[in-house]
């Protein structure tokens, strides 16, 4: 028996004329929203250690921004986590908040290091005695000259040492710490210092602990700043003979005594010279 064959023309398949074709669903963009909350978990515990702040502040942004991404969509209708994407959103935003903390306890800590390596140098230095009369001028004589004894430079004067090596402290410059500052006060005059280490000797110089004592007007110590932008730039490693190196110190100078600074500095406290302190004095910009 054979089956009645449909006329010519005529389709086999399909709807009934006049119904439209079905469209078929259309898939969910969860991708954005499920990123986002991973990435923002991961920021998070990285983050709470305070080690690897930077990674945590970097996954923070990335969560933040595919969270925000993710979370419009689901407004939209594109996307059916909406849920997701906030929390995700939200632990980005702990992320980089974690980070910003981070940045300021490495800040203190390189603070704090500072200020014991300052106060490591005040007692290695030695005391500076002067002959009383009738004293054997000869007995000095090997001893190398004291540069630093002498009366204070200006800012923006040279001090040289008899085996080559020099000194400049530049004049205090403005100076606009960023919002994550730390040592900075409201109300003082923020300052930077630029100081220049020339090695003219014929021996390697340690400049690692070249580290200058500011005092303002009335005698005090002045605060440096730490901040983002690297205001506060220290001696590093050894200098070369030839070789020259340049760090900048900001400093948070009271606005009452701003009339005259004093920087006190030698380019180093280790080696068989005894390099003394050269004193700068000037006004704080």
């Amino acid at each position: 028996m054979t089956m009645p064959t449909p006329p010519t023309g005529q389709p086999q398949w399909g709807p009934p004329p006049g119904y439209p074709m079905q469209q078929p669903p259309t898939q969910a963009r969860n991708g954005l929203g499920i990123a986002s909350l991973v990435i923002g978990l991961v920021g998070v515990v990285v983050g709470l250690p305070m080690v690897l702040f930077w990674l945590s502040g970097i996954l923070g942004v990335l969560a933040l921004i595919f969270g925000l991404v993710g979370h419009s969509r689901a407004r939209k209708g594109e996307a059916t986590n909406k849920g997701v994407a906030l929390a995700g959103t939200i632990l980005g935003g702990v992320s980089i908040a974690l980070s910003i903390i981070g940045v300021i306890v490495v800040v203190l800590a390189v603070k704090d290091v500072a200020d014991e390596i300052k106060e490591d140098i005040k007692k290695q230095e030695p005391s500076i005695s002067v002959p009383s009369a009738g004293a054997d001028p000869s007995a000095g004589a090997d001893a190398p000259a004291d540069p630093g004894a002498g009366a204070p430079l200006s800012f923006g004067e040279t001090l040289s040492y008899d085996n080559g090596v020099t000194v400049t402290v530049a004049k205090p410059t403005s100076y606009t710490p960023d919002e994550f500052a730390v040592g900075h006060e409201k109300g003082n005059k923020a300052v930077q210092v630029k100081i220049t280490i020339v090695n003219g000797s014929k021996e390697t110089v340690d400049i690692g602990t070249a580290l200058p004592f500011a005092k303002d007007a009335n005698g005090a110590e002045i605060e440096e700043i730490f901040d983002g932008q690297r205001g506060t730039k220290l001696f590093t490693g050894n200098l070369l003979p030839g070789k020259q190196a340049v760090a900048q110190f900001a400093y948070s100078v009271p606005a009452d005594a701003t009339k005259e600074m004093q920087i006190e500095l030698s380019p180093t406290v280790l080696g068989d010279y005894e390099y003394e302190d050269g004193i700068w004095v000037g006004p704080a910009a």
